[in-house]
């Protein structure tokens, strides 16, 4: 689930807790390998349509851009993470550790940047200072540092205070040691924190968005809008909400924090399909900024103006 073990029970003691899990390595190679076919394509549109667009570079397109960068290096990640599983976790553990942790926390943060934006333009257009190029480079650098940061530190945290490193899995801390556990629990606050706060920020920005919106007498633009936010809402919590609740369940319950067996095995067994959700959020994102952007080359896109003020 994160940088500890996924296939112990929560204690010694309690070794009726344990799941046979290893159907997760094939399950991860097909998983990806179709994540990888549509995002190689939605990715690669929606790159194409940001290098052609004729519209002045702007913050929106400032915070697009760097979701586009974390979700392409995540796609092209892809294979070795496939042969990773295909070798049972064997290979590049900490690099793919590293690299789904930068798709990740990049979707979740540059998401939020975007719905931050779009609430300064329509909430409180007077702040234009806030949304000026040089704030947005600015800000999404600070952004890339911090996901970076994220990234690379949550699979070096298993070093802090080991002895040796487990022998089938050197990657990953060990749920059922007292020693670690400090470590896991830290782990488990930077995770949660980093989609928590921009989850709230987001959530916030496009509340207030759709309350303005409300009042707009223009219904079949208003229409639009609200479509794009609500499934752009939809999206961002089916794909991040469900590994972060199971991630909270699985870590809980294997440190001994919560008892109940069927909790740790039910984490278990979720957590490749909620890990497949939240990589495919890769696949998603272009399509949202796809089809809520600008005309290309003179087109007749079927977004308005209003659709594109409030989300890009």
């Amino acid at each position: 689930l994160g940088p500890w073990n996924t296939t112990t029970g929560p204690s010694p003691a309690r070794s009726n807790c344990t799941l046979d899990t290893g159907y997760r390595f094939t399950f991860y190679q097909v998983s990806y390998g179709a994540i990888f076919l549509v995002g190689l394509a939605t990715n690669g549109l929606a790159l194409h349509r940001l290098c052609r667009s004729p519209r002045a570079l702007n913050s929106t397109a400032v915070y697009m851009a760097s979701l586009a960068v974390a979700d392409a290096c995540f796609v092209a990640s892809l294979p070795l993470r496939i042969y990773f599983y295909h070798r049972r976790g064997r290979a590049f553990s900490a690099l793919t550790f590293a690299v789904k942790y930068v798709s990740l926390y990049g979707g979740v943060f540059f998401l939020a940047c975007i719905a931050l934006d779009r609430y300064l333009a329509v909430v409180h257009p007077a702040r234009s200072a806030l949304r000026r190029l040089r704030f947005a480079r600015r800000l999404s650098a600070a952004v890339w540092c911090v996901v970076l940061g994220l990234s690379a530190g949550l699979p070096l945290l298993r070093y802090a205070g080991l002895v040796s490193p487990r022998r089938h899995h050197p990657c990953l801390l060990d749920p059922t040691s007292r020693r670690q556990r400090p470590l896991i629990l830290m782990a488990l606050g930077l995770v949660l924190g980093a989609f928590l706060l921009p989850a709230a920020l987001l959530l916030f920005s496009y509340c207030r968005v759709l309350s303005v919106l409300g009042r707009r007498r223009r219904r079949r633009r208003r229409r639009r809008a609200l479509t794009v936010i609500y499934w752009v809402l939809a999206v961002f919590l089916l794909c991040f909400a469900p590994y972060h609740a199971n991630l909270l369940v699985y870590t809980l319950s294997h440190v001994g924090l919560l008892p109940a067996c069927s909790l740790a095995r039910a984490s278990m067994a979720l957590h490749p399909v909620v890990l497949s959700l939240a990589s495919a959020n890769c696949c998603l994102n272009p399509l949202v900024y796809y089809f809520s952007s600008g005309p290309v080359g003179g087109g007749d896109w079927r977004c308005t103006q209003c659709c594109r003020m409030c989300l890009a």
